[in-house]
């Protein structure tokens, strides 16, 4: 037999088998990188579509109240002409004339009581609806807002639930039109011998008007057309539908403390003045982010319940356009606004003063949000978080800790995309 011929064992040798161990890890580690890279890129990229998402849905609403700012019935110019200094002729704003003594009650968020240095005293005469009730606004730095806030709005801080540091307010009223029962078909108007209102009957048409139920006992009741409005106590309505006007006017025992009665071919309209006229004001809230962070939320509070509308909000700011005597419109803050004591002419005075008068007056709003993605992303570079925002000066990029008000005062992320959102909105129903 032939010996067996011994063959030598064949393998790696160990510095090829660490050559290989470092070429796997290079290739692993230009997968890692890879990966990251396009995780990161995609969480900004998620980040900026939600941004802008909810930036231009909470311009959207916002636009949406402030354009109806001080609205009634029809409209809310024309009426009974002024003349002015220079012989010039304008129309005075249709304000209902008021004739319940509870009229501040019926509110929401009204931060100028009755008697509170310089608004007058509580009338004990019909008048007509003060400028500083038709809109307010309020700027806010980081720790305290001019004028103090109505009672309701939460206080700063960067506690969940509180206001964002830094963010301003606004309230705006108006009157939902889309509500009320249309009077002379099945629902009408009974007078007393003077002309005044005696009682008036609801019938709502089914399916086209609120129900009955819907006018709650105890409520002011708001008599409209398209040239008047009249805001007046009411007992009921009873089973049968009625109402009538309740003996606590502001000048109870005489005619003065009862609405006048309303012509049928001026298409007169009644509301429950508590629910139908609307008050809407907008601030910033610091809501969970989730994964221990907070964020911003625009909040829409309309008759005293609040709603969040967005989220990643974390700048609010407005500026109100108002028509100077020479044609030009001037930009002014609230705090302006509120001290201005020069206004174009609007309905008669039964007050004594006019306080707050250029509320009335505003013409147009300018909207400043700044928007942020919400979620700390680490791998933003110092050049990827600036951002601009005009309220705090020029306009140009700079770095979170530049501005005026900084994240770390409202509790919030520097690393994190922002981007500034603005709008111009017209007002229908100022003074012209």
């Amino acid at each position: 037999m032939r010996p067996l011929v011994g063959h030598g064992q064949r393998g790696l040798t160990l510095i090829e088998l660490m050559v290989a161990m470092l070429l796997g890890l290079l290739v692993a580690a230009g997968i890692i990188t890879v990966f990251l890279s396009t995780s990161n890129s995609n969480r900004v990229q998620n980040q900026l579509a939600m941004l802008q998402e909810e930036g231009r849905y909470a311009i959207a609403r916002l636009t949406r109240d402030l354009r109806q700012a001080n609205g009634h019935y029809c409209s809310n110019s024309g009426g009974l002409a002024s003349q002015t200094s220079t012989g010039l002729l304008l129309d005075g704003l249709r304000a209902p004339t008021v004739y319940a003594n509870d009229l501040m009650s019926a509110l929401s968020d009204v931060s100028t009581p009755w008697g509170t240095n310089p608004y007058p005293a509580k009338p004990n005469s019909p008048y007509y609806l003060p400028s500083f009730l038709s809109m307010r606004g309020y700027d806010c730095d980081a720790t305290t807002c001019r004028p103090a806030l109505p009672a309701g709005i939460p206080a700063a801080g960067v506690a969940i639930g509180q206001r964002v540091a830094g963010s301003s307010v606004l309230t705006v009223r108006y009157l939902d039109t889309s509500r009320g029962w249309a009077l002379g078909g099945t629902s009408t108007v009974t007078t007393a011998a003077d002309g005044s209102v005696s009682s008036i009957n609801l019938v709502p048409k089914p399916n086209v008007e609120p129900p009955l139920g819907d006018f709650k006992a105890g409520h002011l009741a708001l008599l409209a057309n398209c040239s008047s409005a009249a805001i007046f106590a009411v007992d009921g309505p009873n089973a049968a539908g009625q109402l009538s006007p309740a003996a606590v006017g502001t000048d109870p025992g005489t005619n003065t403390g009862k609405p006048v009665a309303q012509e049928p071919q001026s298409a007169p309209r009644l509301f429950d003045f508590n629910t139908d006229y609307q008050t809407v004001t907008y601030f910033l809230q610091v809501v969970d982010a989730g994964n221990g962070q907070t964020t911003g939320a625009l909040v829409r509070r309309a008759n005293g319940t609040s709603q969040e509308i967005a989220r990643g909000v974390e700048r609010l700011d407005f500026l109100y356009g108002v028509e100077n005597g020479d044609g030009n419109t001037s930009m002014l803050t609230a705090t302006q606004i509120d001290s201005g004591t020069y206004c174009p002419p609007s309905v008669p005075v039964k007050l004594g003063t006019d306080p707050g008068c250029l509320w009335r007056a505003v013409k147009s709003i300018e909207v400043r949000l700044l928007m942020s993605g919400q979620q700390r992303l680490p791998t933003l570079t110092a050049n990827e978080t600036v951002y601009s925002y005009a309220a705090d000066g020029d306009g140009g990029l700079a770095a979170p800790q530049a501005h005026a008000i900084t994240p770390s005062q409202q509790g919030f992320a520097d690393q994190m995309l922002r981007r500034e959102f603005s709008a111009l909105v017209s007002l229908r129903n100022y003074n012209p």
